[in-house]
C-alpha cells in the first residue's frame, strides 16, 4: 500500500505538468508536421492534398541547403565565442572573486534578462552604426547573439565549476602539477557536463533563430531561419515553412547523434 500510495502521489503531483507540456508543445509540433506534407494551408479553405514536393525542394534548390548550412556555422560561431569568454568569466566566479564582487557580477550577467530581447536587439543596432560601423553584417549577426546567449555559457559553466572540490585541485598542485596541468587534468574534465549543457541551450537555438539576423543582418541576414519565419509571416506558406523547420530539426537530431559517443565519454569523465 505505501508503494501504491507513493506511486499516485507523484502521479498526481507530475501529472499536471506532463499534460501541460503534451498539450502545448506535443500539440503544435504534430499540427505542423501535418501541415509540412500538405500543397498549401488549409486554414484558408482551399482544396489540399499530401506531398513531399517542400521535403525535396529543401535537397533540391541550393538556396535552401546552402543557407541550411550557414545557420549551422553560424551557431558554431556564436557557441565557441560564448565559451570562449564565458567559461573564463565562469571560472574566475567560481574560483576567484568573493563577496559582494560576485554579487554584483552576476547582477550584471543577468541582467539582460530582465529587458525584452527585441529591445536589446535594436539598440544593438544604434551601437553597431556609430562607431563600428559594421551594422547590417555578419559581424553584427555574431555580436548580437553572443550578447543574447552569453549569459547561459557564464550560468552553466559556473554551476559545474562551482560543484568542482578545491581539495581535488590542492592534492594535484600537492603531487606537483603546475596551475596549468590541474586545470587541464581536474578541474576542465569536472565541469565538462556544465560546458555541454552550454552547447545544447546556445548551438539549437542559434541555428533557429531569426530575430538578430534581420535585425542586425541586412543583406546578410538569408538564413534558414529568416527563410523559415518569412514563409511563415510574409508569404503564408505554412506548408513549406513547416517542412523546413522539422528538416532543420532533423538536422540537429542528425549532429546530436553523430556527437553522442564524445558526449557519452565526456559525461561518463565529467
Amino acid at each position: 500500500m505505501a508503494v501504491s500510495r507513493q506511486t499516485r502521489t507523484v502521479f498526481a503531483l507530475t501529472a499536471p505538468a506532463y499534460l501541460w507540456l503534451a498539450v502545448t508543445v506535443m500539440l503544435p509540433l504534430a499540427t505542423m508536421f501535418y501541415f509540412s506534407f500538405l500543397t498549401a494551408s488549409p486554414l484558408g479553405g482551399k482544396e489540399v492534398s499530401f506531398t513531399l514536393k517542400h521535403y525535396t525542394d529543401f535537397f533540391t534548390k541550393q538556396i535552401y541547403w546552402y543557407n541550411a548550412w550557414r545557420s549551422i556555422e553560424l551557431g558554431l560561431y556564436v557557441t565557441a565565442l560564448c565559451l570562449i569568454i564565458g567559461y573564463p568569466a565562469a571560472l574566475g566566479l567560481a574560483k576567484y572573486i568573493k563577496g559582494r564582487w560576485r554579487e554584483a557580477i552576476f547582477l550584471l550577467i543577468i541582467l539582460p534578462f530582465w529587458s525584452n530581447a527585441l529591445v536589446r536587439t535594436f539598440s544593438w543596432t544604434m551601437v553597431l552604426r556609430e562607431p563600428f560601423n559594421i551594422l547590417f553584417s555578419y559581424p553584427a549577426i555574431v555580436v548580437g547573439l553572443v550578447h543574447a546567449y552569453l549569459p547561459y555559457a557564464i550560468l552553466t559553466c559556473y554551476i559545474s565549476l562551482q560543484a568542482v572540490d578545491d581539495s581535488l585541485i590542492e592534492a594535484g598542485r600537492s603531487l606537483g602539477a603546475t596551475p596549468a596541468q590541474a586545470f587541464r587534468r581536474i578541474t576542465l574534465p569536472l565541469s565538462m557536463p556544465g560546458i555541454l549543457a552550454a552547447v545544447f541551450l546556445i548551438f539549437v537555438p542559434v541555428i533557429g533563430s531569426f530575430m538578430e539576423p534581420r535585425i542586425l543582418g541586412g543583406k546578410d541576414a538569408i538564413m534558414l531561419g529568416p527563410i523559415i519565419e518569412g514563409q511563415f509571416i510574409t508569404a503564408f506558406n505554412w506548408p513549406l515553412g513547416a517542412a523546413l523547420s522539422f528538416t532543420m530539426l532533423g538536422m540537429v537530431l542528425i549532429i546530436l547523434l553523430i556527437a553522442a559517443p564524445f558526449l557519452k565519454k565526456q559525461m561518463a569523465v565529467g
